[in-house]
């Protein structure tokens, strides 16, 4: 096949889902019908990059979205982790063939998927969006819903304690610094501020007061300055969605083509959300504290969040009826609303290619 249909189904493979916007993947094409994905984790900058899985899901993610942007064009992608390579840094060997298949219904969707961070509407899911959601993931996961107020005030409390524990944690202001982008709608390889969820005013707070962690931790102690974040981006969007999805692996997730698998459900998921004229917005914070918890892991050198880590897993554990050694691959809300006018986009294919 021509380069020029192996470069239109990287150029649409590049808009996959990834943790703030990092795109964790560089494209090489190796031959007219093999091309290799260079994936590398953010695991010793990032503190929500827990053994790199957060970014093996999103190489999940973009091999799941590859496959599809392949059918586009006839074509089916096949994928196998190469031998002997770095668990920080997978090469993903993706081999592909005209097979005659017709175009995924899901590839559409794939450009205009994104994140919704503000409040959506309340209307519930109806049986064929619950239904649909759950084939979406296939018979290797199952999906948890949390739909009525009470489950959804639940889950509000959760984020509520979590998001106490992300903005105050040193650790996860060296992050928060650097994935939004003042002054911007659009992000080619950031979080766009008009994208956070806040109100104007809260987002020109936040700008000065993240210029430096004395700041933050001023304003936390002594003006209460995780109020107004916590309200905004956690309890009242947590209460202004049809529901909340968990997505649990039938199996433990041990290697790294378990989260790779994961993060295709999960891509599968939120195109399917779009399909259904959904949105969605990841909460992945209280799942990857989770993963240290599980794993006995430090997260800070401040005692208090290990100490309030293990507090909301064990509260993780009773919303969601499950037991300590049960996995969680993905948790997000779900729901109706208008379109977001601010997002993330993609670097451009050009940049991403291996030179």
């Amino acid at each position: 096949m021509s380069r020029d249909v192996l470069l239109k189904i990287l150029d649409l493979a590049r808009w996959a889902p990834s943790g703030d916007n990092t795109q964790p993947w560089r494209f090489e094409i190796v031959s007219d019908n093999h091309i290799a994905v260079h994936g590398h984790d953010t695991r010793d900058d990032v503190i929500y990059d827990f053994d790199g899985h957060a970014s093996q899901m999103a190489h999940g993610a973009l091999l799941e979205t590859l496959r599809l942007a392949a059918s586009r064009f006839g074509m089916s992608a096949e994928w196998v982790i190469r031998a002997g390579q770095p668990d920080n840094a997978p090469v993903y060997d993706i081999s592909l063939r005209s097979s005659g298949i017709s175009e995924d219904v899901l590839v559409q969707f794939i450009e205009s998927r994104c994140v919704q961070r503000r409040p959506m509407r309340t209307t519930p899911l109806g049986f064929e969006q619950r239904a649909a959601l759950c084939e979406a993931v296939g018979d290797a996961y199952y999906l948890v819903f949390f739909e009525s107020f009470k489950d959804r005030l639940g889950v509000a409390k959760l984020l509520w304690r979590n998001a106490y524990l992300r903005l105050t944690c040193p650790e996860a202001y060296k992050v928060h610094r650097h994935i939004i982008e003042w002054g911007v709608r659009f992000s080619a390889d950031r979080i766009p501020d008009q994208a956070v969820g806040v109100d104007p005013l809260t987002a020109k707070l936040m700008r000065w007061v993240m210029q430096s962690w004395g700041r933050v931790n001023f304003f936390n102690r002594f003006l209460f300055g995780t109020i107004a974040p916590r309200i905004q981006l956690d309890f009242v969007p947590a209460l202004a969605c049809a529901a909340h999805v968990l997505i649990k692996p039938k199996r433990a997730q041990t290697s790294l083509e378990d989260h790779v698998l994961a993060g295709m459900a999960m891509q599968r998921l939120w195109l399917t959300a779009s399909r259904l004229g959904l949105y969605l917005q990841p909460e992945m914070t209280p799942v990857i504290f989770r993963w240290y918890v599980q794993g006995k892991r430090k997260i800070s050198q401040k005692a208090s969040i290990d100490k309030g880590a293990n507090l909301l897993a064990k509260r993780f554990e009773h919303l969601a009826s499950a037991n300590s050694q049960d996995g969680f691959a993905f948790f997000c809300r779900i729901g109706t609303s208008g379109k977001p006018n601010s997002r993330s986009v993609r670097k451009e294919l050009s940049s991403l290619m291996v030179r």
